[in-house]
């Protein structure tokens, strides 16, 4: 393998914490940021689905503009909770990283154009009333297209900064950057593993509103649950053939780690599925008897458990493809102790910060009162 030769050398400057610290704050904070995309990209997808959805006709409509009215501080929310886990991989795996993205470095450039793009045609779709409802539609499925792009081009990314050997060959066909990386095995069945979890985030988006408005107006709320929930199942369901796929077409000696090889991965694996099929039981149950909470407490639990074990699982595959170059034994150290614990007790209140700003802005649930179930 000629990958060891075109790869950068490790960066000289030491780390600031040691790495199992950096690495742990990447996993914490690539999960918050996952999730916050989950709901942004899947609530898009269901909000639009919702808009052509048959039956009640007002409610349909009023639910589109719901979510969508809320999608611009969803992409806010994303692009802040993006920001940490960006630089720690740039501090871990900067070599890998940089590399890949000047393999692609036009459709890796567009990204940030594409992503001013969508931002502003949700504000743009949030802006219109019910008697502009075909323009809010449109604007609305452009901006989701440009998000599923942008994750598709992350996707390709990220997995071509794990095969350092496909590199050089990528560069010499076309040294301008306009590479992806479509040859990748894994790429079609890893981006629809992501994009099927955020449809399925997005149903419970839709429950979590559901579980605000069930007091006040609960007809509409019923609405809400009762697609919402449908919406999870579903997807939850269809995400354990695309999570097959993905797991088949990993090479033998990677799909073997969740598969008896490496315990820790195998029993997230296990946890997974298990969380999974738990989520799909209770929300089923949920829906069964009208009951708000359980589908909104019962199936954010088990779901935000079940993305926490992906977000793991993801890091040790990573670490398994990288594993003949990748060396933290080589990392220099000198954790910086009078800047650290300020660096962790402002992330804490950031992140209680944006929770609580997300509970007064109607993100979750809570205002349910007694009448809920």
């Amino acid at each position: 393998m000629q990958a060891p030769n075109i790869i950068p050398a490790v960066d000289p400057n030491p780390l600031p914490a040691p790495y199992w610290v950096l690495k742990l704050l990447l996993i914490v904070t690539f999960y918050l940021h996952i999730l916050a995309m989950n709901f942004l990209m899947g609530g898009a997808v269901v909000a639009l689905a919702g808009r052509w959805r048959r039956g009640n006709r007002a409610f349909a409509v009023r639910s589109f503009f719901d979510v969508g009215r809320k999608l611009p501080s969803l992409v806010a929310a994303t692009i802040t909770l993006g920001i940490a886990p960006l630089l720690f991989v740039q501090v871990i795996y900067g070599q890998y990283f940089y590399t890949s993205s000047i393999v692609m470095a036009w459709p890796w450039l567009l990204l940030l154009v594409m992503l001013t793009m969508a931002y502003y045609g949700f504000y743009l779709a949030a802006s219109q009333d019910e008697e502009h409802l075909g323009r809010a539609g449109w604007i609305h499925s452009v901006s989701l297209l440009l998000i599923v792009s942008i994750g598709f081009l992350f996707t390709n990314n990220l997995t071509l900064s794990q095969t350092p050997s496909r590199w050089a060959a990528k560069y010499f066909r076309d040294p301008q950057g306009w590479n992806l990386n479509l040859s990748e095995p894994t790429l079609i069945p890893r981006y629809l593993h992501f994009f099927t979890a955020a449809v399925a985030v997005g149903g419970l988006f839709l429950v979590l509103l559901a579980l605000k408005r069930w007091k006040a107006e609960t007809e509409y709320a019923r609405y809400m649950l009762q697609f919402g929930g449908g919406a999870f199942r579903y997807a939850t369901m269809a995400q354990f053939l695309v999570g097959a796929w993905f797991l088949v077409s990993l090479p033998k000696d990677k799909r073997m780690l969740f598969l008896g090889d490496n315990p820790l991965a195998t029993t997230l694996l296990l946890l997974g599925i298990a969380g999974a099929l738990g989520a799909i039981v209770v929300v089923g149950k949920a829906l069964e008897k009208d009951n708000v909470r359980l589908a909104a407490y019962g199936g954010s639990g088990l779901t935000a458990f079940v993305i926490l074990c992906m977000s793991v699982m993801r890091d040790i595959l990573r670490d398994a493809y990288l594993q003949p170059y990748f060396h933290p034994e080589e990392f220099a150290v000198k954790t910086q102790w009078s800047v650290f614990p300020v660096f962790l007790g402002l992330f804490v209140a950031g992140v209680i910060f944006w929770l609580v700003m997300m509970k007064r802005y109607g993100f979750f649930g809570g205002a349910a009162g007694s009448g809920a179930k």
